[in-house]
């Protein structure tokens, strides 16, 4: 299942209701280490299928869900679980290290 796009508007029902832990990637489309994570994150998406959601945040078209959550700098990553955040992220990896932060956190 490919990673899908959340707005302010889904945010909870996607995120903070899922039954299932959720990663969430705030990103923009001018952010070059947003994009190099992307297909790693896509990747992660597939191979999670069914345990954990995987989903994307544009901060410039969804100003308010990066705002409340203190998003300063992007790409940033959260892992909700229960509708809380479990653990953050900042900053690009690579896929084994960002599959290794989603195991220990889940």
């Amino acid at each position: 299942m490919p990673t899908h796009a959340v707005t302010d508007d889904t945010f909870d029902a996607e995120v903070r209701n899922s039954d299932i832990p959720v990663v969430v990637d705030f990103w923009a489309e001018w952010c070059g280490p947003c994009k190099q994570i992307g297909p790693a994150l896509e990747e992660l998406s597939d191979e999670y299928e069914g345990k954990v959601k995987i989903v994307k945040v544009n901060v410039d078209d969804n100003p308010n869900t990066p705002a409340q959550m203190g998003v300063r700098g992007i790409p940033a990553l959260f892992l909700f679980k229960d509708g809380q955040v479990v653990s953050n992220k900042i900053g690009a990896a690579p896929k084994a290290a960002l599959k290794g932060w989603i195991e220990e956190s889940v």
